[in-house]
């Protein structure tokens, strides 16, 4: 029988280590429109692709990156990196951070009240959190929790990496609850259509389709107030 931390590496290799690029590009054009800056951590890291797409858009000053995975090949040196369990990562320092990014991170842990607690400690006081996890709102995914009893991205097909899926409800309680203020929500604009998810709902409304109901993913921002510590 495998250890927890076993079945835990063997879930993070079963996701690839990687998400999509139109979930990177729309993190990516949050942090411009948001003018973020200074020290950024990619946590959940994976293989590093974004993490190296961080260090490109030259945003950052100084750019880390987190994972149960190992630190991987090829990785540019002015990258730090961390390998620890994400579901335990208390072991970053606390106000290490200007910006933390969680890509499709937090579905893959076991308690996201626990890691949103470790988010808001290693923030700088009015440091800013990005976290996108799979949008169990749209068209898609409430479909199938009708017709197959689970969200699109929590069938059996994407277990043991999806584990956790999360309304936006249950961010703004989470978030708040851990200490964030100025919830707000922002989406892909990408969704797939039910049963032909290769067929986009913006290829077929000529982009007119956009928001909550027609995107995959979802994107939560959230800052450290200036006066929490």
């Amino acid at each position: 029988m495998l250890t927890l931390e076993e079945q835990r590496l063997h879930a993070a290799e079963a996701s690839g280590g990687i998400s999509s690029e139109v979930i990177y590009d729309r993190i990516l054009k949050v942090a411009g429109d948001y003018d973020l800056r200074g020290h950024a951590l990619d946590y959940g890291a994976g293989i590093g692709n974004f993490t190296r797409k961080l260090l490109a858009s030259g945003r950052f000053e100084q750019i880390e990156g987190a994972d149960i995975l190992p630190r991987p090949q090829k990785l540019p040196d002015a990258i730090a990196w961390h390998r620890l369990d994400l579901n335990n990562a208390d072991a970053i320092p606390a106000a290490s951070f200007d910006v933390v990014i969680a890509a499709e991170v937090i579905e893959h842990l076991e308690n996201p009240r626990k890691v949103a607690r470790e988010w808001f400690q290693i923030l700088n006081p009015g440091g800013t959190l990005i976290l996108s996890t799979p949008n169990n709102e749209s068209i898609r995914s409430l479909m199938a929790l009708l017709v197959r009893g689970h969200y699109v991205a929590f069938l059996d097909s994407c277990y043991p990496a999806h584990i956790t899926a999360l309304l936006r409800k249950d961010l703004v309680r989470i978030l708040t609850e851990a200490g964030f203020s100025g919830v707000r929500f922002h989406f892909t604009d990408h969704g797939g259509l039910p049963k032909l998810p290769a067929v986009s709902w913006q290829q077929v409304s000529f982009g007119l389709l956009k928001g909550c109901r027609f995107s995959d993913n979802i994107i939560a921002t959230a800052r450290v107030p200036v006066s929490s510590r």
